[in-house]
């Protein structure tokens, strides 16, 4: 009986402190930093400094491909085409965190955006944006913009985080909020 009493408080203890390492895990994020501290995967495996995009507006979208949402990726493509020679970038990293709305590879999520929307815009591989493996920069755009009722949970897919032209996230949408509602919002940090 001892040993079970024991093992079980030995168990609880284990469980607490791997939930504490976790959190820590995603509070240990600068705050003083930006973006451009970054460096994450394209879609094609290559590593990208976020850097590569300073003095440009980015906005930073977690996409999916069977998502409801999903023809917002025709929004954004209009966005990037009508204002990437002005300093706008859009950065889409796959989730399918969301109801499995993204479960292909990455060559096929590639593909699809390319037959299906004509994207252009930078895309990156698939990353998660909540739970213990939370990518380092969704962490860092959580901290720094939080969603409704100041929660830092991304509630579905294609939340967006507009950054201005030093890396500072000065904005978030909801998935609901479509790429020509924020078009304004855009424009001011280019101008």
């Amino acid at each position: 009986m001892f040993l079970y009493k024991f093992s079980a408080i030995t168990l609880a203890f284990l469980m607490l402190l791997s939930i504490y390492s976790c959190n820590s895990q995603q509070d240990n994020v600068n705050m003083d930093s930006s973006i451009y501290d970054f460096t994450v995967k394209d879609i094609d495996g290559r590593e990208v400094k976020l850097s590569d995009y300073k003095d440009k507006v980015v906005l930073i979208v977690n996409v999916a491909s069977k998502c409801g949402f999903t023809k917002q990726y025709s929004g954004l493509q209009e966005l990037y085409t009508k204002y990437k020679d002005k300093g706008l970038v859009i950065l889409g990293f796959p989730c399918n965190q969301f109801g499995g709305q993204e479960p292909g590879t990455e060559s096929e999520i590639k593909n699809f955006c390319s037959a299906n929307f004509d994207v252009t815009f930078p895309m990156f591989s698939k990353i998660d944006v909540n739970g213990d493996y939370t990518a380092p920069l969704y962490s860092y755009l959580k901290k720094n913009q939080k969603g409704i009722l100041n929660s830092e949970d991304i509630k579905w897919n294609f939340t967006k985080f507009l950054i201005d032209k030093t890396g500072n996230v000065v904005d978030r949408f909801a998935p609901q909020t479509t790429p020509n509602d924020i078009a304004d919002d855009i424009e001011k940090l280019l101008n």
